[in-house]
């Protein structure tokens, strides 16, 4: 039983490892992104309340994106970019049984009935951060949104892990940028 448990830990060890954020993107099917070649950062996430290195990371990273698509940081661009970090707290419930694992219907000779033993169940409530990021584009002459990304995960303690994972949102919410494009092989 216990070789049961130690399994169950490591997998779920490996899958929080694995763990990628979940990433959306929505597009008006009537923009013309070919005419878009330059954009504008009209409200960064500094401006919110987000810390500001989490911040500078986020613009750096939308920036390498829009960039790697032939895109140039311009004051007057054609289109303005808007980012928005949410962050909600929710809690998990971890049961975990203890005791004596004899019994049971059928077990034995000569005994058909339920299991009998003593064994006992320990509850533990988590409560963790489960951070949003939301980049939104607009096109500048209409003042339409024309795309938005987010992408959601846990926001883990350990600030490496944290960037880690914004990389790989906005890298993932920009595979298929602009849209109609061939995404990105992984």
């Amino acid at each position: 039983m216990k070789g049961l448990l130690v399994i169950a830990a490591i997998i779920l060890m490996l899958a929080g490892c694995a763990s990628t954020p979940t990433v959306h993107t929505d597009a008006d099917p009537t923009a013309n992104f070919s005419g878009y070649r330059t954009y504008t950062w009209l409200n960064k996430p500094d401006q919110q309340g987000v810390p500001p290195l989490a911040s500078q990371r986020i613009v750096e990273y939308v920036n390498a994106q829009l960039a790697a698509k032939g895109w140039k940081e311009s004051p007057n661009g054609d289109v303005a970019v808007v980012a928005h970090v949410a962050t909600q707290q929710q809690q998990s419930l971890d049961t975990m049984y203890s005791g004596p694992m004899y019994g049971g219907w059928g077990w034995g000779p000569g005994w058909y009935g339920g299991g009998m033993g003593m064994s006992s169940a320990t509850t533990r409530v988590r409560t963790y951060t489960v951070g949003t990021l939301v980049v939104d584009l607009f096109d500048v002459k209409t003042k339409q949104a024309i795309w938005r990304g987010t992408a959601s995960d846990t926001v883990p303690d350990d600030p490496a892990k944290g960037d880690k994972l914004l990389r790989a949102g906005i890298a993932e919410m920009f595979s298929a940028f602009p849209p109609g494009s061939v995404p990105a092989k992984k």
